[in-house]
């Protein structure tokens, strides 16, 4: 029996502008396809959906149940959120194959303190915030972990090819890409106060300027 989390759908008669109305009754349209299956436009609880998006990664692979069938495994392969409300108003399903290797993008996760950051006041970059890899659908991180404890400089980085992988896991991105670095803080230039001139120096420059000063000239 599985174990993967499951989500019930059914089979979307409604297309176009007249979803909408489906959204307002707090439905979420949504389509599955994949390995030549034909496309089929679905509707579900946009309740469940995104208590099942919030509980979980992107990466989890989900059992579909549409109208009572047989469950099928899928993984979310996009979802368009509203503009301001960011909740999910369409999401794909992809249909996948237990043993066919999928690649996909994994977030990558800083753990860990960086001395940099933490001491020496410095900001931490995430150069990239996801790298691709490539396994069986069973095998899939959520997350790809980056231990910054090692961040100690402002020189030091973590490359791609730094960060663990699970065992079953391949790289698909560059493993020389720069994945997350330390920048030093900004340091503000004050301008030097100007120095008052004393002495010999300071009465040389007055007569100087009183030299270059014409005299009037009597009418």
């Amino acid at each position: 029996m599985s174990t993967r989390p499951e989500l019930v759908a059914h089979k979307r008669a409604l297309h176009g502008k007249a979803v909408a109305r489906l959204r307002r009754e707090g439905i979420l349209p949504a389509v599955v396809y994949g390995h030549g299956a034909p496309s089929e436009a679905l509707q579900l609880d946009a309740r469940v959906f995104d208590g099942v998006r919030r509980h979980y990664g992107r990466n989890t692979l989900l059992d579909l149940r549409v109208d009572g069938g047989r469950a099928r495994p899928v993984l979310v392969h996009a979802i368009q959120e509203h503009p301001t409300k960011r909740n999910a108003i369409h999401v794909d399903f992809f249909l996948v194959k237990m043993t066919e290797e999928l690649t996909v993008d994994v977030p990558v996760v800083a753990i860990g303190v960086s001395p940099a950051v933490d001491k020496l006041g410095g900001t931490l970059l995430h150069v990239m915030d996801s790298v691709k890899i490539r396994a069986l659908p069973g095998d899939l991180p959520q997350t790809i972990p980056a231990d910054i404890s090692v961040l100690d400089t402002f020189e030091a980085v973590i490359h791609v090819g730094d960060l663990p992988l699970p065992e079953k896991v391949h790289l698909v991105t560059d493993p020389g890409e720069l994945a997350l670095r330390v920048q030093a803080p900004r340091v503000e230039e004050v301008a030097a106060p100007a120095l008052a001139i004393e002495g010999p120096a300071a009465e040389a420059e007055a007569a100087e300027a009183e030299a270059a000063v014409p005299e009037a000239t009597e009418g």
